[in-house]
């Protein structure tokens, strides 16, 4: 019988599978040896709305460092590390502190954009300045000086008092205003009481159809306090009671006062100064943040 011979096909196939299986192998290891392009991460840019957490703080002045704004509810309810200004305001619940929507960029309209039920809107310039370029959950402390803020104080909003008053030691009152002045005190002669705003005892001398009248009844040396600054009564006679504001050059800006007028549209009012040579103070009512350097820690949290 004939002697078959060896079969060539088989040593093809194996070669065949071995090139195929080779360029696979390299095809393998070029894409996963191919370097990716990393993907963009998005940063604030002019146009934008989004919404960011921040703690507002002075950068300058009596009150550097306090913090008179937050969007954050546990610095609003944190006084030792966030101690605030005297202009800090409480939002009045838990719930208002929540993130604030800002539209970047110059001339937002007052009425800002809405986008998916929240509001942007604008902030002042150095605010949104200090956000472009920053990132999705990155911090960043910007200090911004008045002129990219609120502006210079105005001069016109600052008035200079004297560190004396008077007050009457009888005063008259309309019977038909008595209880708005003197609330719950009984309307009968000899009636003594506490009287506001001084908070010293008082006395009814006196009552008819139409007036009462009420004799004021403090010591010389009392303290006492009226629209939020510190006196003493240093004199007193039949008609005047004098008193003395006991403020001093180092409450120069640690001080709020509220006048029974207006000043710049508010009553309110900040020590920026006292002069015990001159006998006077100085009341600013401008507002606090007014001609202030400002630091602001902004987070921005997302983008809409």
């Amino acid at each position: 019988m004939a002697e078959t011979p060896p079969s060539r096909i088989a040593p093809v196939v194996l070669i065949v599978l071995v090139l195929i299986v080779a360029g696979v192998g390299a095809g393998l290891l070029y894409y996963f040896t191919e370097v990716k392009p990393t993907p963009a991460i998005r940063t604030v840019q002019i146009g934008d709305n989004v919404t960011v957490n921040y703690i507002g703080q002075f950068g300058s002045g009596a009150q550097i460092g306090r913090v008179f704004d937050t969007s954050i509810l546990s610095v609003a309810t944190n006084n030792l590390t966030y101690p605030k200004s005297l202009g800090f305001a409480w939002r009045g619940s838990d719930a208002a502190y929540t993130p604030l929507g800002v539209s970047v960029g110059p001339g937002i309209p007052s009425s800002g954009y809405t986008v998916d039920n929240i509001t942007f809107g604008g902030v002042v310039t150095g605010f949104w300045q200090g956000m472009l370029g920053l990132p999705a959950n990155v911090t960043k402390i910007v200090s911004i000086p008045p002129s990219l803020g609120y502006g210079p104080a105005v001069p016109a909003c600052f008035v200079t008092l004297p560190m004396t008053t008077q007050v009457p030691t009888v005063s008259t009152v309309a019977v038909a205003n008595f209880s708005t002045a003197y609330p719950n005190v009984t309307l009968a002669i000899g009636t003594e009481f506490l009287a506001a705003p001084y908070n010293w005892t008082a006395v009814i001398l006196n009552v008819n159809a139409t007036a009462v009248s009420v004799e004021n009844l403090p010591y010389v040396g009392e303290a006492v306090s009226t629209g939020g600054l510190p006196y003493t009564v240093s004199a007193i006679s039949s008609t005047t009671i004098t008193l003395g504001s006991t403020l001093t050059p180092a409450d120069a800006g640690l001080v709020e006062g509220h006048s029974t007028g207006t000043v710049c549209d508010t009553s309110t009012f900040v020590v920026s100064a006292v002069n015990p040579s001159a006998g006077t103070f100085t009341a600013n009512y401008n507002s606090q943040v007014a001609g202030a350097t400002l630091v602001f820690t902004i987070t921005v949290v997302q983008f809409y």
